[in-house]
């Protein structure tokens, strides 16, 4: 922990979102690869807090089945939506009722808040020597919001008017609150049984501790935010999709500055969890989802899906979906391909046009063109799979493996029925069904035998256009005999 670093920071998450409109609770909402409350959390955990606690309600279980998926975090249950007050009180009390130092309280609906400035905020706190501080922010448009009065000879926040109780002078006021702030934990503790209960909603309003310790003579003070934008909270599908927009707008900029080439930012998504490295070039259209990584010298898109995919060194992937793959250094995909789950491309391989693979492993400099289906499959180093060829891997109950050994041409329209073993060095003729393991260094041809029934047509077809073409060619043919 640093010097700053708080004691804890609670995470208020217990509303129900009924602006929302729909049967997932709002803080699960995801944008750019995370949930709101997911977003809150790693921001909260770049403080390096000594306690994280989130303040669960509505649909408690879900919540908290989602927080723990990934590293497991605290949670306090509020059994009844009694204000933000008695929403903080619950996180303490989970707490042991009381803590010692900096404790940061947050609303778990507010995913553009970065932990640059929580961590602005939680230093001011500490400088300023306040009882509270509040994260304010100053905006264009200050209608409908809190106003920050302060004292104009120290700075210190007198108070926090509504808009509905503003005079015309306090709603010409531009700095908002944000409904963030940092306490000093003892201080808190002791307020909070001091909030009462007497306003329109019955309810424990955080804001009321404010006035609580002002009046008891401790300093108030307010910590602005360096873009107002990052206090925004989500309540509706609008402002959801406002909010993935700049969030979006921020990721891809992260990404220009490191080093990554993004040719039409306006049509390109990045999820918070993807990393790159330098000279990375990403082409109009492309999704980047996940823990996908761009390697350097990596170049993927046009309209492309790159989903929890790890893509190698110079690495190129064309108008195609991956899904959980692997791509090797060098190597091509698409365009149209797809990559599911358990793909492993190894270095200079190729997953061509229309090739779709499962499950698969492709070693080195190997190519699948065109045409495929590569399911539940070890391919070696330095072999060609022929167009239109299927790995038959279901046999209507369970899967099956096919492996092919290295340095093989197998033939175009060939189906490998598993589970089969092809040895290195073979060769297969095209339309092979391959239903047999075959021996290193052998030719496997498994077709029937053409035979050709002359005079077919005219016999079965007669006065049919391919009968009539088929006389007239054959008149040709005499002609020319």
């Amino acid at each position: 922990m640093s010097a700053t670093s708080p004691a804890a920071v609670v995470v208020l998450a217990a509303g129900e979102g009924t602006r929302m409109k729909s049967k997932t609770p709002k803080v699960l909402h995801e944008i750019s690869g995370r949930s709101l409350v997911g977003h809150v959390v790693a921001a909260a955990r770049e403080l390096d807090p000594q306690h994280l606690v989130v303040v669960v309600g509505h649909a408690s279980e879900q919540v908290t089945a989602h927080l723990n998926a990934g590293d497991a975090v605290r949670t306090a249950f509020q059994a009844e939506q009694n204000g933000t007050g008695h929403a903080v009180r619950m996180g303490l009390e989970e707490l042991g009722g009381s803590v010692e130092g900096t404790v940061i309280v947050v609303c778990g609906d507010t995913p553009l808040l970065s932990g640059e400035t929580l961590g602005a905020l939680a230093a001011t706190h500490a400088a300023d020597a306040n009882a509270v501080t509040v994260l304010s922010a100053e905006v264009p448009d200050s209608t409908g919001y809190g106003r920050i009065v302060r004292d104009s000879a120290t700075g210190a926040v007198t108070e926090i008017v509504e808009h509905k109780d503003a005079t015309d002078e306090q709603r010409a006021i531009r700095e908002i609150n944000s409904g963030v702030f940092a306490f000093d934990g003892r201080l808190l503790a002791d307020a909070l049984g001091k909030v009462r209960t007497d306003n329109s909603q019955g309810e424990e309003y955080l804001t009321d501790v404010l006035s609580i310790l002002r009046e008891a003579g401790h300093r108030v003070g307010a910590s602005v935010a360096g873009d107002h934008r990052e206090i925004l909270g989500i309540n509706n599908r609008l402002q959801l999709a406002q909010a993935r927009r700049l969030l979006n707008e921020r990721l891809l900029e992260r990404a220009m500055l490191a080093g990554v080439t993004v040719v039409d930012p306006a049509s390109t998504l990045i999820d918070a969890t993807v990393t790159y490295e330098r000279d990375a070039v990403v082409h109009p259209g492309t999704q980047l989802l996940g823990t996908t990584h761009l390697a350097e010298d990596s170049e993927v898109g046009p309209n492309s899906r790159i989903e929890d995919t790890v893509v190698g060194t110079g690495a190129r992937v064309d108008n195609s979906v991956t899904l959980s793959a692997e791509i090797g250094a060098g190597a091509l995909v698409g365009p149209y391909a797809y990559l599911r789950p358990g793909t492993r491309l190894g270095a200079k391989a190729k997953a061509g046009t229309y090739v779709e693979m499962k499950n698969a492993t492709v070693g080195e400099g190997t190519k699948v063109p065109h045409l495929s289906y590569v399911g539940d499959a070890t391919i070696g180093d330095h072999t060609n799979i022929g167009a239109a060829s299927v790995f038959v891997n279901y046999d209507g109950v369970a899967k099956h493996h096919t492996t092919i050994g290295s340095h093989c041409r197998t033939g175009s329209d060939n189906m490998f029925v598993a589970p089969v073993t092809v040895g290195d060095g073979v060769y297969t003729a095209a339309g092979s069904v391959i239903t047999k393991d075959v021996p290193a260094g052998s030719l496997a041809v498994a077709r029937g035998q053409q035979r050709n029934i002359e005079g077919w047509v005219a016999r079965k077809r007669p006065g049919s256009a391919a009968a009539q073409a088929a006389q007239a060619s054959s008149r040709e043919t005499d002609g020319q005999s």
